[in-house]
């Protein structure tokens, strides 16, 4: 007998490679994290998994139980998300829990050999949590986030482009967001290369020096972000307005870095003369090169990308954040700003791989 056809207007559900991208990086960020600052291996001595019968630690904080916890939640999610709909429910749960387990022994076991680490059986427990949570929260709303005829996928498709290159973009965006989270970076400054070099201090600058470098960076790299982030959008039309709110996103990110880094007092330390007239500037100059065509667009972005990159490295140290970040800088979140500074001194050159890439597909299909 013929198979019957599908109901007239159901839509069979796909997977989401977008999920799938935003797993496989989010996987490699918490690897980073958890070996950094991949210094002074050495034999222990003892089994890599003797923590597994260790006694739990004698001092144990709220914050590192939360952070635990908190840290692996998105890992067990987006595993979820990226195994729909091929596994469901209680697989797709078993899938983010089961990934989690393992990534966090394994990493927990290397840890062993580094003598900036320590391997803790409480941070298992806590990790495991943490992704069995989260794939708990991506078998109960995979379906909805992943439907096809769900909101969230109608509002995808009314804004952005679909198909993997905008996906790469996105991913490449939320990157841009994350690398916010460094209280050290300038505002929008992502590039900063010294601390791969032994730079030795240069002499000294005056305000203003470092005032225009600020502002050169600043608005360089927000019109890049803009230009790229247009290029991902069905229609100009719908830029500007999300270009606004993806500014205000990113400065409410970069308030919230200080808030969690440093004091509520300082919410705002960022937001020096040179950011201020960046940000004036990018967003114009953003709004004004809409009216280009997009071909000329990608070429603009990748010169910014290269000009921001070198206005970072030439800025002299911040003047205003000196003082409020020796806290910081003594070793509080020691992993967390690795990980910032990794992502920040890769992203520009991710993204200028990234434009170089659309710019030879669409000269393929001229």
């Amino acid at each position: 007998m013929a198979q019957l056809p599908a109901a007239v207007g159901t839509v069979a559900p796909r997977g989401s490679p977008l999920a799938r991208l935003m797993f496989g990086v989010y996987a490699v960020l918490v690897v980073y994290a958890s070996l950094y600052p991949f210094s002074g291996w050495r034999d222990p001595q003892i089994s890599a998994l003797a923590f597994l019968s260790a006694p739990w630690p004698r001092f144990l904080t709220v914050f590192d139980v939360a952070a635990n916890v908190l840290g692996y939640l998105p890992l067990g999610l987006l595993c979820a998300l990226a195994v729909y709909p091929g596994w469901r429910k209680r697989r797709a749960l078993f899938a983010g829990a089961v990934c989690g387990a393992l990534l966090s022994l394994l990493l927990e076991a290397t840890q062993s050999y580094l003598p900036t680490r320590f391997a803790s059986n409480v941070d298992l427990l806590c990790n495991i949590a943490g992704a069995l949570l989260g794939g708990a929260l991506g078998a109960r709303y995979a379906p909805r986030i992943l439907a096809e005829a769900g909101p969230l996928k109608q509002w995808r498709r009314s804004v952005f482009r679909a198909g993997l290159d905008a996906d790469l973009g996105l991913v490449l965006i939320a990157l841009w967001l994350f690398t916010q989270l460094n209280p050290t970076m300038l505002l929008f400054g992502a590039g900063d290369l010294r601390d791969l070099f032994a730079a030795t201090e240069g002499r000294g600058y005056a305000p203003r020096f470092f005032v225009t470098i600020e502002t050169l960076a600043a608005a360089a790299n927000l019109l890049a972000v803009a230009i790229l982030f247009a290029d991902l959008a069905v229609s100009d039309r719908l830029v500007r307005r999300a270009l606004v709110l993806l500014v205000l996103l990113a400065l409410c990110v970069k308030s919230a870095a200080f808030v969690i880094v440093l004091r509520v007092e300082h919410v705002f330390a960022w937001l020096t003369p040179g950011a201020k007239q960046g940000l004036a500037i990018g967003l114009l100059a953003a709004f004004a090169a809409l009216a280009m065509p997009r071909g000329a667009r990608l070429v603009l972005a990748a010169i910014l990308l290269l000009a921001a990159t070198v206005f970072v490295n030439l800025a002299p140290p911040n003047p205003y954040l000196a003082a409020t970040l020796t806290v910081w800088q003594q070793g509080h979140f020691l992993n967390f700003n690795g990980l910032t500074r990794l992502v920040s001194f890769a992203w520009p050159f991710a993204a200028l791989a990234y434009l170089i890439l659309l710019a030879s597909r669409r000269a393929g299909q001229r």
